[in-house]
Formats: structure tokens, sequence, C-alpha cells
């Protein structure tokens, strides 16, 4: 990679000037201004205190010497500013960058830098006593994005979804379905809303309504997440967890720790004393464990399959984080390594109108809903277009228009031309041939340059969004991407008479290097890449 022989180079002029190189290591990036330079480097300012050199001196230098012998695809060198030092590079390093695309395939941009340390990817886990609705929509497609960009960079990702199948919720579920099967209305703090009704038409007259139900509602997740593309390891049931042992192991350890103590015939979590505002009842006066205590348990058992922890939770749960990072704490484990991001809240609309109901589920709006609606690939691309961490509106008419303007249709529709572009010349017999043997050279159109800088932006986009876990890092890529397709499609044509073959295979080999780059980017989402739209 370029990057990797530019600092190779400054470490060489570096070494050759007498300078030690940066601890926290040379840095490059690109300039906000493409006169500037492809690359620049601050390390003459980084290292010029230290060097005992003024940093606009020390940049001429390390500029001189590179001058001397320029490394492989640059013209030349110089300093600007305060100390940067500026590198202009040939158009051959871009002609490098399809090559390393078609090399590495739909796998370009992924990375083994994270190999070795685990992760556990907890999402959704919604109550299992009704279908999933639109809050739940957004934390479904960001944190299966989330777990698809950690094992790009090489992590190994189990996804849980944790079901909260014990307690007064299910047994009030039951009542509502059982009380719908005969006829009558569900009690006065039940679940309403057609789908009870339609549920409990379905149900066996000798059957559990408890455990029917639990199975019925979970069916319905399933479902709902498979037409959207998410799947699990591991759905992991709280009632497992009672039945093991798992609870009362969890608050022995507490125990021993010191990390309990008991008052007013209640046992207490020292939280208080790891960050969180009071301390927590775990086990009340009259034996009942409160919510905390299973979740601890199960945070424990995460802990011993994973490394890290990330636990995708719904707007209303703010106060959640800083008990259980106490919690982890107190078991012994790093805070740190137990994320939360928040999903904020998300206003859907239908033009200029909001939706607020659901045609089944009363007073929420299903998930199945919006996905029959507008299908799978709209609606993850639409829920990720922006940082989970600030609101959203979502415009469902919008989202199913094929249209430019609407984005996931913008992206696509570039794929779609590519796979156009490469239909045709198949039609018409033309073959790209080898590209080893293939003249790059004459790939200097301005759009074919900036088709070939984004695709190379795209193992440094992935990293970064899965390190700071933000998918819609990724779909702005993509849209960028996009939009450098269609420029190229508009302006730089591949086939027909008049075109020198040489030009013409190239461009075929560029269509399949952008072609490959949209694949690895959508495929990161959970997004499909339709050969014709």
């Amino acid at each position: 990679m370029i990057i990797d022989n530019l600092r190779a180079a400054l470490q060489a002029a570096l070494d050759e000037l007498g300078v030690d190189q940066p601890g926290s290591g040379i840095g490059l990036e690109r300039p906000a201004q493409r006169s500037h330079g492809d690359w620049s480097s601050n390390v003459a300012m980084v290292c010029a205190n230290a060097a005992g050199r003024k940093p606009r001196e020390l940049g001429q230098q390390i500029a001189d010497r590179l001058e001397a012998d320029l490394p492989v695809h640059v013209e030349r060198v110089e300093v600007a500013g305060p100390g940067f030092v500026n590198f202009h590079l040939a158009d051959t390093w871009l002609h490098q960058v399809l090559r390393d695309v078609v090399a590495a395939g739909e796998g370009f941009g992924r990375s083994d830098e994270g190999a070795g340390v685990r992760y556990n990817v907890e999402f959704v886990s919604a109550n299992p006593t009704g279908p999933l609705h639109a809050g739940h929509a957004r934390g479904a497609c960001y944190g299966d994005s989330v777990a698809r960009l950690l094992e790009a960079v090489g992590h190994p990702v189990e996804r849980d979804f944790y079901v909260n199948d014990r307690g007064v919720q299910m047994e009030t579920y039951a009542a509502s379905l059982l009380a719908r099967k005969k006829g009558q209305e569900p009690p006065e703090d039940g679940y309403l809303g057609e789908y009870i009704a339609e549920w409990a038409a379905e149900m066996p007259d000798d059957a559990d309504p408890l455990e029917w139900g639990y199975a019925r509602a979970q069916a319905d997740q399933t479902e709902v997440l498979a037409m959207l593309g998410v799947e699990f390891d591991t759905w992991f049931s709280e009632r497992s967890m009672v039945a093991s042992g798992a609870i009362e192991d969890t608050l022995a350890e507490l125990r021993a720790r010191g990390a309990v103590y008991d008052s007013e015939g209640a046992t207490w979590l020292r939280s208080s004393e790891h960050g969180d505002d009071k301390d927590r009842v775990l086990v009340k006066s009259d034996g009942e464990l409160t919510y905390l205590a299973p979740d601890i348990a199960y945070h424990r058992d995460k802990f011993s399959r994973a490394d890290r922890l990330i636990n995708v939770l719904g707007a209303d749960h703010h106060g959640y984080v800083a008990r259980l990072k106490a919690a982890v704490s107190l078991l012994g484990h790093d805070p740190d390594h137990l994320e939360m991001p928040i999903t904020q809240l998300v206003r859907l609309m239908r033009g200029d109108d909001e939706v607020k109901l659901s045609k089944r589920a009363g007073s929420m709006i299903e998930l199945r809903e919006i996905v029959e609606e507008i299908g799978a690939d709209a609606t993850r691309f639409t829920y990720l277009l922006q940082s989970v961490d600030t609101p959203q509106t979502f415009d469902l008419e919008l989202a199913a228009a094929k249209v430019m303007d609407n984005p996931v249709f913008y992206v696509q529709m570039a794929h779609a031309r590519l796979r156009s572009i490469q239909a045709k010349a198949a039609e018409a017999g033309v073959e790209a041939g080898a590209l080893d043997d293939t003249d790059l050279t004459v790939l200097g159109h301005v759009r074919e340059l900036e088709l070939l800088r984004t695709l190379h932006e795209l193992p440094d986009i992935v990293a970064i969004a899965a390190r700071e876990r933000a998918p819609h890092k990724m779909a702005n890529w993509l849209r960028e991407m996009a939009a450098a397709v269609h420029g190229f499609h508009h302006d730089c044509w591949v086939l027909g008479e008049g075109i020198d073959p040489e030009l013409t295979m190239a461009r075929l080999w560029l269509v399949e290097a952008a072609r490959v780059g949209l694949v690895a980017g959508l495929t990161l989402l959970g997004v499909s890449a339709p050969d014709s739209m």
C-alpha cells in the first residue's frame, strides 16, 4: 500500500538525519485541498522539539532527503506551512490501487488487526410478548452491522439476543392471550393490539398460554429478523440462568468479593463505589430478584465467552449504563470493556404525514410492516445513514421510491450501472483480458482517478467504522463511491466506436474494481448489490 511506502521513506529520512521516530508513529493524512498534495505528514512538527530544530527547518531537511531519492509513485515532495511534508504522487499509485482491489476481490478493505480479541454484541433483546416494533429496528440494523464491521477487521464475534422470559410481563402476556381465546377483553394492564387476538385464535385449546405464547412470539421475532438479514448465534434465556443456578453463583461471587451487603432484609450491590449514583437492590426483602440480578449474571456469562462486550440499548436506558458498569467492575472486569451505545428515537414519516399506529399492534408500528413496505435493503440502509446517537427522521415514502434522491437506490443504481456495462461488453464479445497485460496508464481522466481515490479509502473507512462502532461512516463512503461511479458513467464511455481498445480494456478493469468496492461496502451494512434496478 502507498501509505506504507511513504511511511517507510519518512522513517529512512529521519534515520539519515539522526532524528528519533515519534512514539505515536509517523502520521500521514490526506490534505483537505488537493493542491497541497495527495498525502501529508506532520512528522517534522512532532519531532522538531526533541531534535532541537525548528519544525519548518526539519521539514525541509526531510523533503530534501526524499527529493534526492524519490519513493516509488512520488513525483515531488514539498514543505508547507509550519512544516508539513506534502507528497505529490503520479497517477501510477492509483493504478496500483486498482490492481490491489481486483486481487483482493470482495474481501477488499478487510484486515486482521483485531485478531485475538473476542467480541460479544448483544442487540434487540426484546421481550417475547409480541412482535418486534419500529423501536427495535434501528438497534437491529446497527447491532448487526457493528458485528459485521468487527468481523471485517479480524475480531471473532458472537451475536446475542437476551430473552427476558420470566417475570410479570410474561404472566400478563399469557393472561391476555387466554382472555382473547375465551372471547374476553385482556386484563386492565394486559397486552392489546390485533396480534393478541390473531395469535389467540391460533392457540390450541389445550395449550399452556405461557409456553405457547412464548414460542409464538419468538418465532415471529426470528422470522422478521431473518427478513431483515439479521441472525443470532445465541438466544440467551433468562430462565436458563435460574435453572442452572447461575444467578445464585453470581451473587455468591459478588459476596465473596465484598461487593454486596445486607440491609433492611434486602441484598444490595455496592454500585455507588463504582460510579453509580446509589447502591442498587439485587434481592428484595421478600426474596424476589430485581431485574439487575439476572442482568449481572448474564454479563458474567458473556465475559466467560468474550473479551469485550457491546450492548446496544434503546433511548430509554441511559440510567442503566452506570449501574451495569459498576456491576461488571465489582465482578473484576474492566468497565471500559463493556460498551453500551444508545440508539436515539426515530420519527417515522410517510411523505408529510407522521406514522404512529400499526395495523395489527395497536399503539406501536411493527418492524414487519416496515420491511414489507420498503424492503430489507431500504430499511437497513436508511436506519444506518446517521449516527445512532442522533434522532432520525425516516421517510418511508422516499425509502421506497426508485429515485436518485433515495440514498439506497442511488448506491444500488451505481452497482447496477457497472453490471450493465459488464453485460453489454459480454454481449458484444468484448473481454477485458488479463489484468497483468492491461495498460492502466491510459486511465487519467479526472473521473477515473476520483473513482480510484475513493476506492483507496475503503480499508481506512472499514477500520475507522469498526473502531468507532460507526456504520454510518460506511454508508457515507458508499454514497461518495456511488457519486464517483455515476460521474464516471456519465463522462467516460467504456464501449463504442472510436474508443481506443486499450482504453476499453483498462476501463473494464476499472468497472470491475469499482463493483468490488461497492459490494464490499454494502455487505458490511447487510445490503444487497443488485445487478439491475
